[in-house]
């Protein structure tokens, strides 16, 4: 679910959230099982997650919600918009990420209300992908098809998106 309008994270490059839900629906066409949902960017101003998840749990009140996440991205939690409520409204799932420490995040998530109950660490092998490094190889005209796919490469390259140049970035 790419946000419209993400509070936290400005990119320079930023193509807009209809072309970044375009993306979304590159990488995961042909999954099975995996969709694609374009809740934030229908919705008017900054994408709070808290929102999102009270207005997912609003219209699918049974539903146990599970939001995931990377560590480094966990540890910032507490500064967010409504963080207890955001852990009352769904599970946090939290991927390992180069450098991340368990005890560290669980550190950061100390200061937030039942946290610790809320918070289970994904067993998963560590894959060293960050959106932040897709756009810099792409811009530095490198692949990175083995970062985001064959379509969504091929993709940003046609469209020469975060400054790929036309034939490259592949």
């Amino acid at each position: 679910m790419p946000a419209a309008a993400p509070p936290h994270k400005q990119v320079a490059d930023d193509p807009g959230p209809q072309v970044r839900l375009k993306m979304c629906e590159l990488l995961v066409h042909g999954a099975e099982g995996v969709g694609v949902c374009d809740l934030e960017t229908r919705r008017e101003g900054p994408s709070y997650t808290v929102d999102t998840l009270q207005e997912l749990h609003a219209r699918h009140p049974e539903t146990e919600l599970t939001f995931i996440v990377g560590a480094d991205v966990a540890s910032t939690l507490p500064a967010w918009r409504e963080p207890r409520e955001l852990l009352s409204l769904a599970r946090l799932a939290v991927a390992a990420r180069p450098g991340s420490d368990r005890g560290e995040v669980l550190d950061a998530l100390a200061s937030v209300d039942g946290a610790s109950e809320r918070v289970c660490f994904l067993d998963a092998p560590l894959i060293d992908v960050s959106s932040s490094r897709a756009r810099e190889r792409a811009a530095a005209g490198q692949r990175i098809d083995r970062l985001v796919g064959g379509e969504v490469a091929e993709f940003v390259r046609e469209h020469a998106l975060y400054g790929a140049r036309v034939g490259t970035a592949g």
